[in-house]
């Protein structure tokens, strides 16, 4: 049986027109808003719509960088990149921190000039063509959205959260020495030579970026700054925790003593320190309150502290590379694994120490010190040398 093939007549294409330069290209966009997430579903449509209100006229691109919000933050900011194609989203997995968010959003973009801004909606997206103006043709590298100069406000913050936004802006002075108002702002834009002058020594655990650019540029540079009042959250909650004011401290530690000492070392020997109020309270009580004698008790005070330090260390020192899940379990083995010949050491010394008449709290103490340094350098290789997640 014989097929005929038909003969379709060929299309017509027409060439766009192209310039002795080469074709002709759509130009990429100005500016990049880096919006760093984390379950915040609720929020990013309608921040979306503001965005398309504010920024008409102006070339940009939204780069949303989910920190793999169980919420399915992501899910949602794809659905709408889907039909808007200036809307992106970088989803990260196994690792946390909205500094590192934040760099690699900026990293991701060609545009030359960057904000940064939350999803939360209590950022004013309203100022962002003023703040782009001061960029473009008002000669400033870093404009700066200031609650605290002007007419900016703090809203309906309480007298705490006040108090400790002005105690944390007065420490910050600490690390750097522009002349700002709002240090702590996390509302901001940028050029992106600014951003890659800086951006190397920046640290991607913290959560103040703007501290971190402020205290790692030396020399003075044009900054301006656009006064807004910070508003209420309306969907979701807040992250502002305990563990915040923890990060700041190791950021400040880290603009001062980086270059001499490790901050993960500081952070690391700081939970030791508590470690060790750990470590005597157990040997006291085990000593007092149970039939064990001094080399059993020193042990299984030695395995609680062990136990404290690794939960204390997940969360706050290693807080980017954090365990989870049946990861918390296989990480605990391995931080008691590597911590065990210093934990030899330890129980060996005190005990040497104690049959020697030394008194058992400083025999004890003696033991602590023994092991510090190998169970940082081993447990920071092998226990937190990659992130891990699972369960």
């Amino acid at each position: 049986m014989n097929t005929r093939v038909m003969s379709l007549p060929r299309p017509v294409v027409r060439e766009r027109a192209s310039s002795a330069r080469g074709p002709v290209a759509a130009m990429g966009p100005e500016l990049a808003v880096v919006i760093p997430t984390y379950c915040e579903r609720a929020n990013v449509g309608e921040l979306v719509r503001r965005l398309r209100a504010v920024l008409g006229g102006i070339r940009w691109e939204a780069i949303f960088v989910d920190d793999d919000s169980p919420d399915g933050t992501a899910r949602v900011v794809r659905g709408i990149g889907h039909k808007d194609t200036r809307v992106r989203c970088l989803q990260r997995l196994g690792r946390r921190g909205l500094a590192g968010a934040c760099i690699e959003g900026m990293l991701a973009s060609s545009a030359p000039y960057l904000a940064v801004m939350d999803a939360d909606l209590q950022h004013d997206e309203t100022i962002l063509p003023q703040m782009l103006t001061h960029l473009r043709e008002g000669g400033a590298q870093l404009v700066i959205a200031t609650r605290y100069g002007g007419a900016g406000g703090v809203g309906d913050w309480d007298a705490s959260r006040a108090a400790i936004s002005r105690r944390a802006t007065y420490l910050s002075h600490l690390v750097y020495r522009h002349p700002v108002s709002d240090p702590m702002s996390g509302f901001f834009m940028l050029n992106r030579g600014l951003f890659e002058e800086a951006m190397r020594g920046l640290s991607t655990s913290g959560f103040k970026l703007l501290l971190d650019i402020l205290a790692s540029i030396k020399h003075p540079i044009p900054i301006a700054e656009v006064p807004y009042t910070f508003r209420s959250r309306t969907h979701g909650e807040s992250k502002l925790d305990s563990v915040v004011v923890w990060d700041f401290a190791m950021l400040v530690l880290d603009k001062l003593l980086g270059r001499y000492v490790p901050t993960r070392f500081v952070a690391f020997s700081l939970v030791g320190g508590a470690g060790i109020a750990v470590h005597m309270a157990a040997i006291t009580l085990l000593l007092n309150f149970t039939t064990l004698g001094f080399p059993e008790g020193q042990s299984l005070a030695a395995v609680l502290t062990m136990v404290f330090n690794y939960a204390v260390n997940n969360v706050l020192t290693y807080r980017d590379q954090r365990r989870s899940g049946l990861a918390w379990l296989t990480g605990l083995a391995s931080f008691m694994a590597a911590c065990s010949l210093g934990a030899l050491a330890n129980v060996t010394i005190a005990t040497f120490a104690f049959s020697r008449h030394v008194p058992w709290e400083l025999a004890a103490l003696s033991g602590i010190i023994v092991g510090a340094v190998w169970n940082y350098a081993m447990t920071s290789r092998f226990t937190w040398g990659k992130a891990r997640t699972g369960g």
